[in-house]
C-alpha cells in the first residue's frame, strides 16, 4: 500500500515536471538538491527543483499551501537566497565552463498572496514570481507546443536581455503603411522563435501591454506541423511589432535603390533581445515550424512594424480576426479596456474604465473576486463563473461615471468620476473591491458556493444586483448630505453598513426555494427583481431609503392586478373566437377556415387539434377552438381580411391616423398576446398593463352588449 503524498510534495513534483517538458535536460533527480556555493564546496544552499539546458540555468524554491490566498511570509528564505545570490551564480557558471549559462531564481507559490515585504525582496533580488496560474499556463502550453513553449518562458525570465550569439542581421525591404513604418523580411522560424513573444491573454500576461492573443489551440498546430513536413508553405506574412522602446531599429540601406520606388531594401537589424518582438497574428504558422524538419533551413515571410502603440496593436488583431475565427464577446471586453482608453469619444473612455475595473476584480488576488470573473478566453467553471459583461452592465446602468452626448457634452455627472481615466480608476476600484470584499466576508458561506449548491451571491445576477444596490446607498448617502469624496474609504463602508445589513441578514438566510426564484428569474427582467428585491428589504427597516421606480414596483409586484386581468384577457380572447368566426363566415361562406385564414396558423391549429383529439376523452377537437391569441392578429392582417373585415371594429380609438398600416394598428393584439403568455404564477401584472386590458375591455367589451 502506497503512502499518499503531501499536497507540498505534489506541488513540488509538478514544477519540476513542467519545466522537464519545457525542454530543460539536466533536472535534479530528487528533492535534496544541494548547490554548493563556497570554494571548497562545504557550505550549500537548498532548491526544490534545478532545471538547465545549454544556455540557462534556473534555481527554484516552492511554497504551497492549502489555504486559500494565504498572505505570504518567506523574508527569511528569500533573504538566505539573496544575500548569497552571486556566488551562487558563480558556482553555476563554473559548473558548466564551455556555455555561457543565463542564470535565474524563481520563487513557485500555491495558493498564497504575496505581503508587500515579500514583493520588495524579490524585486531586491532579482528573484521571479511563478504562481499557480503560470504553473497551469506553461503546463498547457508545453502540452501544445513541445518544447517550443520554453521561449514563452525564457522571454518572461529574461525580457530585455541580450541573446549571445544570434545572427540578428536580415535583408529587408523599408516602407510607410498607414501612417507607420515597417519592414518586410524572411527568416528562419528558429530565429524567430528566440525573439518573438505572444500575449496570450491570461493572468500570466496580466502585467504585459496588451494582451491580446488567444491561446494556441494544439489540434491546429499539429494540422499546420503536419502539412510544413509534407512540404507545404504559408506564403502570406506573419505580422509583428519591434518593441525598440522608441529607440528606433538600425537600417543600413543599400546602394542600389530603384529610382522610382518610395520603398527602400538594405540590411536590418533585429534587437538581440528575449521578448522584443510581438507576435499579431501568425502564432499557429510560427510554432507549427518549431518542431518540423525545417525549422532551421526554411525561411517565412513577416512584416513587422516599428513601435506600434498598444491600442494600435489591439486594433490591428481585431481587424485581421474580423473575419476570421470571430473573437468572442469576452476577449473584446478585456480587449477594449486598452483599446479605448485614450479613445477621443469620453463614454468609450468610461466604458474603457469599467472594463478594466471588471477585469482588475477578477485578477487582484486581494479581491473576492479573484479567480472568478471569466477573463479573455479562459473557461467558465463552478466558480469562475461571472462575465465581464456583467460587472459592466452594473457599473453602466449605475451614476457611478459620467455619461456624456455625441458631441462629448456632459450629460450626467458621475458620483466616482474625477474627469479622467486614472484618477476615476484610483478612487472607484478601491471602492468597489472594499465593498464587495465586504458583502463576501459578511456572507462568506454564500459566497463560496459560486454556482454550485444554489448559490446566490458570487453568481452573475448576484454579482449585478449587488453593484446596483451600492449605487442606490451612495445616491442616498449623498442626498443625506454626506460628502463622500472627504472621508475615507473605511469610513464611507461604515456609513454604507447600516443599509447593508439588512440585506446581509436577508441573504444569509433564503430557503432553498427563496434562492431557486431568484435564481431562475433569467434575462434583464431576472436582474431587475434580484435587485428590487434587495432594495425592498432595505426599506422595510428603512423606509426613508426609496430610490427612484421602487414604490411603483413595490405596487405591481404585490399580484393585485393578476387575477382582474386573467378575467379580463380570458374575455377577451373569448370575444374574439365568436366574433373572428362571425366576421370570417359572413365574407368566405364554408370554406371560411381555409380561404380567411393564414396557411401557418391553419397547419398549426389542425396539428393541435389531432393532437389533441388523439388524448382527449371528450370527443373531437375542433382547429378553431386550438387558437393562440397571437394568431388572431395574423388572421387579422391576411390577405384583405384588415380592409374587409377588421379595420372599422379592431383598431382603437385614437389610431386611427397612426402611420404603419394594419400591422402598426395590430401592435396592440401583440402586447395582449404578451401580457397572456406571462406565468401569472410568478409574474406580477404592473398597473401599466392592467390598465391597457381595462381599456380593451371597456372598448371591445362593453361597447359590444
Amino acid at each position: 500500500m502506497k503512502r499518499a503524498k503531501s499536497p507540498q510534495l505534489l506541488f513540488k513534483n509538478k514544477v519540476w515536471l513542467t519545466f522537464c517538458n519545457l525542454g530543460f535536460h539536466k533536472m535534479n533527480k530528487d528533492e535534496n538538491f544541494h548547490m554548493p556555493y563556497t570554494p571548497d564546496h562545504s557550505v550549500t544552499q537548498r532548491f526544490d527543483v534545478f532545471a538547465a539546458d545549454d544556455e540557462t540555468g534556473i534555481f527554484i524554491i516552492c511554497e504551497s499551501t492549502e489555504e486559500h490566498n494565504k498572505i505570504s511570509d518567506f523574508n527569511e528564505r528569500l533573504t538566505s537566497i539573496g544575500e548569497i545570490r552571486g556566488k551562487l551564480i558563480a558556482e553555476l557558471k563554473k559548473s558548466f565552463p564551455t556555455k555561457k549559462i543565463k542564470p535565474k531564481f524563481i520563487l513557485a507559490t500555491k495558493n498564497f498572496n504575496l505581503s508587500t515585504s515579500d514583493k520588495d525582496l524579490l524585486s531586491k533580488y532579482c528573484i521571479y514570481h511563478f504562481d499557480e496560474d503560470a504553473l497551469q499556463y506553461y503546463e498547457e502550453l508545453s502540452q501544445h507546443l513541445g518544447f517550443a513553449a520554453r521561449y514563452q518562458l525564457l522571454g518572461n525570465l529574461f525580457e530585455g536581455e541580450k541573446i549571445q550569439e544570434l545572427d540578428n542581421i536580415t535583408t529587408a525591404i523599408e516602407g510607410q503603411m498607414g501612417g507607420h513604418t515597417y519592414y518586410s523580411f524572411s527568416i528562419e522560424p528558429e530565429k524567430l522563435l528566440k525573439l518573438s513573444y505572444v500575449l496570450h491573454r491570461n493572468n500570466v500576461n496580466k502585467d504585459s501591454m496588451p494582451a491580446y492573443q488567444r491561446i494556441i489551440k494544439k489540434s491546429r498546430l499539429n494540422q499546420v506541423k503536419d502539412f510544413v513536413n509534407k512540404g507545404g508553405f504559408f506564403p502570406n506574412s506573419i505580422i509583428i511589432n519591434i518593441d525598440t522602446k522608441s529607440k528606433g531599429l538600425t537600417f543600413d540601406r543599400a546602394s542600389l535603390q530603384g529610382q522610382n520606388s518610395i520603398s527602400r531594401i538594405g540590411l536590418l537589424h533585429l534587437p538581440k533581445k528575449y521578448k522584443s518582438l510581438y507576435i499579431i497574428d501568425g502564432q499557429h504558422r510560427l510554432y507549427g515550424y518549431a518542431d518540423s524538419k525545417f525549422s532551421k533551413t526554411n525561411s517565412i515571410p513577416v512584416v513587422a512594424f516599428l513601435d506600434l502603440k498598444k491600442a494600435d496593436q489591439v486594433r490591428l488583431f481585431m481587424e485581421i480576426n474580423e473575419n476570421q475565427k470571430a473573437v468572442s464577446k469576452n476577449l473584446q471586453n478585456t480587449l477594449n479596456s486598452d483599446l479605448l482608453w485614450d479613445s477621443a469619444v469620453y463614454n468609450e473612455r468610461r466604458k474603457a474604465v469599467n472594463l478594466k475595473i471588471a477585469q482588475q476584480l477578477g485578477e487582484d488576488r486581494n479581491s473576492r473576486l479573484f479567480d472568478r470573473i471569466i477573463i479573455g478566453e479562459n473557461n467558465k467553471t463552478d466558480t469562475c463563473c461571472i462575465t465581464i459583461d456583467t460587472i459592466k452592465n452594473g457599473i453602466d446602468k449605475s451614476n457611478f461615471l459620467s455619461t456624456f452626448s455625441k458631441k462629448n457634452d456632459l450629460v450626467e455627472k458621475g458620483t466616482f468620476d474625477k474627469d479622467d481615466n486614472e484618477s476615476t480608476y484610483q478612487i472607484l476600484y478601491p471602492f468597489l473591491l472594499m465593498y464587495l470584499n465586504y458583502i463576501a466576508e459578511q456572507s462568506s458561506n454564500e459566497w463560496n458556493k459560486g454556482d454550485n449548491d444554489n448559490g446566490i451571491l458570487s453568481i452573475n445576477v448576484g454579482i449585478y444586483s449587488l453593484i446596483k444596490i451600492s449605487n442606490d446607498i451612495i445616491n442616498y448617502l449623498i442626498s443625506k448630505n454626506i460628502r463622500i469624496h472627504d472621508i475615507p474609504l473605511d469610513d464611507l463602508l461604515t456609513e454604507m453598513k447600516l443599509y447593508l445589513e439588512p440585506i446581509i441578514l436577508f441573504l444569509n438566510n433564503l430557503d432553498y426555494n427563496e434562492k431557486k426564484e431568484l435564481r431562475t428569474s433569467y434575462g434583464g427582467g431576472g436582474k431587475t427583481k434580484y435587485w428590487r428585491k434587495l432594495q425592498c428589504v432595505i426599506n422595510d427597516k428603512y423606509p426613508d431609503f426609496s430610490p427612484p421606480g421602487l414604490q411603483e414596483y413595490i405596487e405591481n409586484d404585490k399580484k393585485i392586478y393578476n387575477q382582474e386581468s386573467f378575467n379580463m384577457i380570458r374575455d377577451i380572447e373569448s370575444f374574439f373566437k365568436v366574433d373572428f368566426e362571425n366576421k370570417l363566415k359572413a365574407f368566405y361562406g364554408e370554406r371560411w377556415f381555409i380561404e380567411g385564414v393564414p396557411k401557418s396558423v391553419y397547419d398549426t391549429a389542425s396539428k393541435l387539434a389531432i393532437e389533441k383529439t388523439y388524448t382527449s376523452k371528450e370527443g373531437d377537437v375542433q382547429a378553431w377552438d386550438c387558437l393562440y391569441l397571437i394568431h388572431y392578429r395574423e388572421i387579422a392582417i391576411h390577405g384583405s381580411n384588415w380592409k374587409n373585415l377588421f379595420e372599422k371594429s379592431y383598431t382603437r380609438p385614437g389610431e386611427e391616423k397612426i402611420k404603419g398600416g394594419k400591422k402598426d394598428k395590430t401592435k396592440w393584439i401583440q402586447r395582449l398576446s404578451t401580457i397572456r403568455n406571462k406565468n401569472f404564477h410568478e409574474y406580477s401584472v404592473t398597473k401599466e398593463d392592467h390598465d391597457f386590458l381595462v381599456t380593451l375591455e371597456q372598448w371591445l367589451l362593453k361597447e359590444n352588449l
